[in-house]
């Protein structure tokens, strides 16, 4: 079962690398990013990394503003259906029981973050080096972003 496994990711592997050699040969490609596949600072003005940086950045902003109302406004308005329900008698609801479930919960969760963190430290090591080769994209993503959750 565990070689099958490995041919199966070595073959999407392969693919991915195949996909990525043959998207580098595209002129298309090429004038965007480059022929060289160093760190964004080489290859851009930093004008335009900022304009980059930010434009990327107020999207994402604005995506997490908009995902955000819409799951704050589904949260809050679910649990004040759920205590209109309780109150009016509609339905009875443990809170004993739910107390006890969420401290499971979190204790569940808690156990499973310790074994995380080494998967965690290598994902921040490598946001870290990102961050430090192109700081100035970087900088325009979050001033975007901050915009982008503003707007």
């Amino acid at each position: 079962m565990a070689n099958r496994e490995k041919d199966l990711e070595d073959e999407i592997y392969d693919k991915v690398v195949d996909l990525t050699e043959y998207a580098k040969r595209q002129r298309w490609w090429n004038r965007i990013f480059g022929k060289n596949s160093g760190p964004i600072a080489e290859k851009y003005s930093v004008a335009t990394q900022i304009a980059l940086g930010g434009a990327s950045g107020w999207c994402a902003g604005y995506l997490c503003q908009k995902v955000g109302k819409v799951a704050a406004t589904a949260v809050g308005g679910g649990l004040l259906l759920l205590q209109i329900a309780n109150n009016t008698g509609y339905i009875q609801v443990d809170w004993k029981r739910v107390e006890k479930d969420v401290n499971k919960a979190k204790k569940q969760l808690k156990k499973n973050t310790d074994k995380a963190v080494p998967e965690l430290n290598t994902f921040v090591e490598k946001s870290t080096d990102f961050v430090k080769k192109n700081i100035v994209v970087t900088s325009g993503f979050v001033g975007g972003f901050l915009l982008g959750l503003a707007s």
